[in-house]
């Protein structure tokens, strides 16, 4: 009995071990030491081996980089795990069946494969293991269908229904893989429960492959349900702020049409309110009501009424500088916004105070302002008060500013003083299509101004004058981790050459978000050897960046050439050029962008550096 015992006990072990040696390799699975073999075959100590895997036809090597990821023969010789001669042949004689496993997955169905240990006289070299894979045809989608069912089968659907198609990874001729199958269903999944089908599941999925005839046919079915109805609003959160608040950023009434979109846009107004230190806008899709619209939860945590920021920092266009801001969220009770801000620089100095209305049902917030300045830099001392009333609308892509302005300025230059003063009014929209609001890779965003007005001078004559200015910028993707950007300014003030318009609504260049390589305003007609400003503008500048290693994705090199100027009239026009490279790290505030340029027109370098996107 004990003997019989003891062979049972050694078969068990040993179907263990074959079990262990030709399981299939999970992407995240971790090679774990095989067990010490019951054979003995008189070589107990660990043996290492070298892994030759050749594949024919393999463009790119992409089939032996799988292999090489995932083999269990692999695994184990990267582990630096100790295997003994019998523990690797069992690897060898796993190994055909598992790699036809794995290039399945990417639709090679009929794959030959050979795995062979070499022969080496002398026990002390390393062993040589040696994979060779005819992977055969590609099977590739001979058919597809793809239905919808109860609400995307309505034809108010078409749009969706058929942005669905244009979506699905695998058309009729595509390679099959069972990893773009696997991601297009999730995929469509939730674009039918962001577009407005948030039940939206499927009620069955096929996909049947023919080794012998290399082909796939896909069958899909989609139940999406009925479409989703918005219902009313659960609030949460609210203390001081009152609920007509939340209210007028909905955007949407009881009973419109559920999409992703709407509520992301809801909550992104309601964050940019600044009244809110966190916003959550859901569905609630297991309460809808009897007419079926679904209530929406709004989740919120109030901001302090009050707010005081303080801070210490450094500009390269201006030099350093203290400032100190509050911030009142109600101010007498009222829903109103309050702000004021004190700025102490080395060339620049300034107070502003604005107050501003909670956001109306139309999207829009009146707007109260008004600011006094004091700018020397640039060899000239500029003094300006202005008084400000308008109306801003702000969506998730657009916005619209309407006011109407009233500045007064004192300019001394070269011991020449001139007061002036302008009323105008003015429009001014922002359309933004990016990828990202703070990092963008992708899209492009542009602002155009309008304004007219009447402007006089102690030195210059009354008169109409008019500002035009249109600013456009644009991101690319370009591959091989490489990205572009582009940006371009064009402005002018029309009016007569007689009329005195205040030197604050001029035009100069130079800086970091106009021509790098020359001082901030620097560029633009001179009078007795100060720059001032001109009435014609134009600057633009073309940009390549990509990360320095991918393990460090967001520390970016970048390589850039700048060109523009100022001048009285486009007669006069000359642009200058600076180029030059720099570091970008993408923070979670926005890039923070180190620059070094080289002044073409002077040989000069400068350093430059900002945080955020300019518009």
């Amino acid at each position: 009995m004990t003997g019989v015992a003891a062979r049972l006990a050694a078969l068990l072990l040993a179907a263990l071990l074959s079990a262990c040696a030709t399981r299939q390799p999970g992407p995240e699975a971790a090679p774990a030491a095989p067990a010490a073999s019951a054979a003995t075959d008189g070589d107990s100590d660990g043996q290492a081996y070298r892994l030759d895997i050749r594949v024919d036809e393999d463009p790119g090597g992409a089939l032996s980089a799988l292999l090489n990821q995932h083999l269990d023969l692999a695994r184990y010789r990267a582990s630096s795990a100790a295997l003994n001669r019998s523990e690797l042949a069992r690897l060898i004689a796993a190994t055909p069946a598992q790699a036809q496993s794995l290039l399945e997955t990417e639709g090679f169905f009929n794959a030959q494969v050979q795995a062979r240990r070499d022969d080496i006289a002398d026990s002390g070299e390393e062993a040589r293991v040696r994979v060779d894979v005819n992977a055969g045809p590609r099977t590739r989608v001979a058919e597809l269908q793809l239905d919808f069912q109860e609400g995307l089968a309505a034809e108010d659907a078409q749009a969706l229904r058929d942005s669905l198609r244009r979506a699905w990874p695998l058309p009729q001729g595509a390679a099959f893989t069972q990893s773009q199958w696997a991601a297009g269903k999730n995929d469509l999944l939730v674009r039918a429960r962001t577009g407005g089908f948030p039940l939206a599941h499927w009620r069955d999925t096929q996909a049947r492959v023919d080794p012998d005839t290399h082909e796939a046919r896909l069958e899909l079915v989609m139940d999406s349900g009925a479409r989703a109805r918005l219902g009313e609003l659960r609030i949460d959160g609210l203390e001081r702020q009152s609920r007509q608040t939340v209210e007028r950023l909905a955007g949407f009434d009881t009973g419109d049409g559920y999409t992703e979109q709407r509520l992301a846009e809801f909550q992104e107004r309601l964050a940019k309110t600044q009244l809110f230190d966190a916003v959550r806008v859901q569905l609630l899709t297991d309460s809808p009501d009897d007419q079926g619209r679904y209530p929406v939860q709004v989740t919120l945590r109030e901001a302090q009424l009050q707010q005081a920021t303080f801070a210490l920092g450094y500009n390269a266009n201006t030099g350093q500088h203290i400032s100190v801001e509050h911030l009142h969220r109600r101010p007498f009770g009222l829903p109103l916004r309050a702000r004021s801000k004190l700025n102490l620089g080395r060339d620049t100095r300034g107070a502003e105070f604005e107050i501003s209305s909670h956001p109306q049902p139309d999207l829009h917030r009146s707007i109260a302002s008004m600011q006094y300045e004091q700018d020397r830099s640039g060899g000239q001392d500029d003094t300006n008060l202005s008084l400000r009333l308008g109306r801003l609308y702000e969506a998730t892509q657009d916005e619209r500013l309407s006011y109407v302005e009233l500045l007064r300025s004192r300019e001394t230059i070269a011991g020449a003083v001139s007061n002036s003063h302008a009323v105008s009014i003015n429009q001014q929209w922002i359309r933004r299509r990016l990828d990202s609001t703070l990092l963008p890779t992708d899209g492009h965003q542009g602002l155009a101004l309008v304004g007219v007005g009447m402007a006089d001078a102690s030195d210059a004559s009354r008169g109409v004058f008019g500002r035009l200015q249109l600013k456009l910028g644009a991101y690319k993707p370009l591959g091989l981790h490489w990205y572009g950007s582009a940006r371009a300014e064009m402005a002018q003030v029309v009016t007569s050459d007689r009329v005195g318009v205040p030197e604050k609504l001029l035009l100069r260049a130079g800086g970091d978000d106009s021509v790098r390589g020359y001082g901030y305003n620097t560029l633009g007609p001179q009078r007795n050897g100060v720059t001032v400003g001109g009435r014609v503008l134009a600057t633009g500048s073309l940009e390549i960046a990509r990360p320095f290693t991918l393990s460090l994705p967001s520390l970016w090199g970048a390589l850039f050439v700048d060109a523009g100027n100022a001048a009285p009239r486009w007669q006069d026009y000359r642009p200058v050029i600076g180029w030059g490279a720099g570091v970008r790290w993408r923070s979670p505030v926005g890039p923070l962008r180190v620059d070094l340029a080289r002044a073409q027109e002077t040989g000069k370098w400068r350093l430059h550096f900002s945080v955020g996107i300019a518009l």
